[in-house]
């Protein structure tokens, strides 16, 4: 069952580890907006009869608006967003400082991950809460060509050469090591960007990437590629999370209720139907992208079937998140150097009570 915390406090500072707290920056510093007005289902959008007027939305995505936020695009077209009271909406690209964004009142609410959330509320006491999830496994992965690096456990890792992206990713990559006893001096870690060129070009032998992107793209080049996920080997923890303020959520309870009702429909359908969900992505929301389409219904099929619908969701609906995976996140938090109570990052009270409310959306 989701953890119903519901802590209304500000969070407690807790002690970093000094050279992991540094490397887990905020990913990249500046967001890409998009126009309200050019948002599909944006332009009429209003709540529907009976339903109480929540006022303009504006989500700040954690990365590009491809197939990973399927479910946004159709709880945007589909008018999820306006059936549960918000005039207008407003879907943010990324990449971009979403914990900032979302602290300083530029989205109402953000997608980010465990880590990097738990980090600004550990570093800067910031009064943050993940109050659902998207993802119950994070993609993360270390990608290598099968005739390369082919790393399919950590001990493949040593002596490799490793493409790694300064900030968050680099301190979960310590982490990964950490957490399977490797020596950091056993591995070398090359700085890269986040195109996996570098890897194809055999000037590193793993690529830290995610399995629903670059590793569907390398493999889509014609290479057969091997991933060692995170998730799978110490570092389980969840992404594509639902962010907001403590006020947020002490002071606009209705609102986070409603936008996480018109998430988790717009995510069933998702689930459902990844080739449309792609083709929203392709066709109308990332047409600026050149966006693939084989490539898209890929990831919207990936991150459905491995990282979105598990056990845990089966049993107790999408978003939720068990007390198993908090306490596996706590571990993952701690293995970085971030030390949190479960109450300072987590405020699962909400999405409790709404699938109380409604519980077919938990079906």
């Amino acid at each position: 069952m989701s953890l119903p915390l519901h802590p209304r406090r500000p969070a407690r500072r807790r002690p970093v580890v000094v050279a992991l707290g540094a490397a887990v920056a905020l990913v990249l510093t500046a967001c890409s907006s998009s126009d309200a007005g050019a948002e599909p289902g944006s332009d009429d959008a209003s709540g529907s009869a009976g339903t109480a007027d929540l006022g303009p939305l504006t989500v700040q995505l954690s990365w590009v608006k491809n197939a990973e936020f399927a479910g946004e695009f159709f709880a945007d077209s589909k008018g999820y967003y306006a059936d549960a009271g918000f005039s207008e909406v407003t879907l943010n690209a990324g990449p971009g400082a979403t914990e900032s964004i979302v602290l300083s009142g530029g989205a109402d609410f953000g997608l980010s991950n465990a880590v990097s959330v738990g980090q600004v509320v550990a570093e800067e006491d910031a009064p943050l809460k993940i109050v659902g999830t998207t993802f119950q496994k994070n993609p993360f992965t270390i990608l290598s060509l099968a005739d390369g690096g082919d790393i399919a456990t950590p001990e493949d890792l040593v002596g490799k050469r490793i493409g790694v992206q300064a900030g968050p990713n680099e301190a979960l990559f310590d982490a990964l090591l950490a957490v399977n006893d490797i020596d950091p001096a056993d591995v070398t870690k090359v700085p890269v960007e986040y195109d996996p060129s570098p890897l194809v070009n055999g000037e590193v032998d793993g690529f830290l990437a995610y399995v629903t992107n670059e590793a569907i793209t390398v493999e889509s080049e014609g290479n057969a590629v091997t991933n060692l996920l995170f998730a799978d080997n110490g570092l389980p923890f969840v992404a594509e999370s639902v962010v907001t303020t403590d006020q947020m959520i002490a002071e606009e309870p209705e609102k986070v209720k409603a936008f996480l009702e018109a998430e988790i429909r717009g995510w069933k359908d998702a689930v459902a139907d990844p080739a449309e969900g792609a083709r929203l992505a392709v066709e109308e929301y990332g047409t600026d992208l050149d966006l693939d389409l084989e490539k898209e219904v890929q990831q919207a099929t990936v991150q459905a079937e491995t990282l979105i619908v598990t056990e845990e969701t089966e049993a107790n609906g999408l978003f939720t998140i068990s007390d198993e995976l908090v306490e596996q996140n706590l571990a993952t938090l701690s293995a970085a150097g971030i030390d949190l109570a479960a109450e300072d990052l987590f405020d699962l009270g909400l999405l409790t009570e709404l699938l109380e409310e409604q519980p077919e959306l938990a079906e």
